[in-house]
């Protein structure tokens, strides 16, 4: 029987990158998925023929996951759509990065509504779905400049932090109900957004990654497989590295 069997995960911002590797593993594992993005686009229509090849129920949904009543809108509708929700991967995220001096309110704002806010969202309309199921595992995309701090990350870094907090704070009030919550800290992934950077830059990093790589959004996806199974079911409010040892 495969991991993630008869399940139902609800992955946000899954057309392309980190969330589109996490929404194609759930599925391989044997889950229904349904995923979120702003708009379901070329990038969107791909990953649902890709879900589908798979032999799962998937659907996408346009949703702005920083608008509260969007994300009550579409979580009704997903529910209805799919009949339960076991899994949720808050993987929505943007960047905007620059030093604190130089950081607009709006470059400020904009990151914690889409990256901490839309998480907040998300894990307020399922929550009342798991607690009568009585089971539920919630996952936040955080990253290592979430537990560390960053130089002209100060939003970003800010807003994983918080992506932290939440989860543990989650984890204290609806484990009676069994529904856990933990967060996965990725390093240096090599997607889209990483690719641009320069030869020159992406050896620098590697020099300071213990194995000497970056990540892939595969290898995030393995541990995330991990915190959505029965596997971890003795897991909740903790925060996993994916990292290759870069933030010991």
């Amino acid at each position: 029987m495969k991991l993630l069997e008869g399940k139902v995960a609800l992955v946000t911002g899954a057309a392309r990158g980190i969330g589109k590797a996490i929404a194609l593993k759930f599925a391989s594992e044997g889950a229904n998925v349904a995923f979120t993005d702003l708009a379901i686009d070329e990038n969107a229509e791909q990953t649902i023929k890709e879900i589908e090849a798979l032999g799962v129920k998937v659907k996408g949904y346009a949703s702005n996951a920083a608008d509260f009543n969007e994300t009550k809108q579409v979580v009704d509708q997903i529910h209805s759509d799919f009949g339960r929700i076991d899994i949720l991967v808050n993987n929505a995220g943007i960047t905007r990065d620059g030093l604190l001096m130089r950081m607009s309110e709006q470059q400020f704002d904009l990151v914690i509504n889409v990256n901490l806010k839309s998480a907040f969202n998300f894990i307020h309309a399922c929550t009342p779905i798991m607690m009568r199921q009585k089971s539920g595992s919630i996952i936040n995309m955080s990253s290592v400049v979430g537990v560390s701090g960053n130089a002209g990350q100060v939003n970003y870094s800010a807003s994983k932090a918080g992506m932290i907090g939440m989860a543990k704070s989650v984890a204290k009030e609806l484990g009676s109900r069994g529904v856990r919550a933990n967060c996965v800290a990725p390093g240096f992934i090599i997607t889209e957004m990483t690719g641009q950077l320069s030869d020159q830059v992406k050896e620098e990093w590697a020099k300071q990654i213990p194995l000497r790589r970056g990540g892939t959004p595969e290898d995030v996806a393995n541990v995330c497989t991990f915190l959505a199974s029965d596997m971890s079911s003795y897991v909740t409010g903790q925060v996993i590295p994916c990292c290759g040892g870069m933030n010991m």
